[in-house]
């Protein structure tokens, strides 16, 4: 992604804008030699909307990452596991699970896409992903609910 980009989607995250032309004023802001014809393409390119503001108003904003419903998400990663799961084991904080050579990378999208909250993020190989508990108190709670997907 570019830093324009990166910068572009920082500012609509933080700041109510809904023209163009007040993009392109908080890029120039912000150290970026840009046109409004280029602020549309990049407003294009980027997918960005506009959203209500609630006071009668419209705003620009990044679109939604698109993620499946939870029970979808869930079928997901029990389908994931039946298929590719070797074992669950706990390690010293984290989790580790063991897949068929090849395949981590697909199971650790689908622990990632339910987005369980006690879960902070994955860590794949090859056949191997490393499951970051939220917490460390969390991680006999993540052992146990892995395991029930098998």
């Amino acid at each position: 992604m570019r830093k324009r980009d990166r910068l572009l989607l920082e500012i609509v995250a933080r700041h109510p804008i809904g023209t163009q032309s007040g993009l392109v004023t908080a890029l120039r802001r912000a150290g970026v030699r840009i046109t409004q014809a280029t602020v549309s393409r990049d407003i294009r390119r980027l997918g960005l909307i506009k959203v209500p503001t609630g006071v009668g108003s419209y705003r620009y904003q990044a679109p939604a990452p698109a993620r499946p419903p939870a029970g979808e998400a869930e079928a997901r990663l029990r389908r994931a596991f039946a298929d590719y799961l070797v074992n669950v084991e706990e390690g010293s904080g984290l989790v580790l699970v063991k897949t068929t050579f090849g395949s981590a990378g697909a199971v650790a999208e689908s622990i990632d896409v339910a987005a369980w909250p006690e879960v902070a993020g994955t860590v794949a190989g090859d056949n191997t992903i490393l499951v970051v508990p939220r917490r460390p108190g969390q991680r006999a709670a993540l052992l146990r609910r892995l395991r029930a997907l098998t």
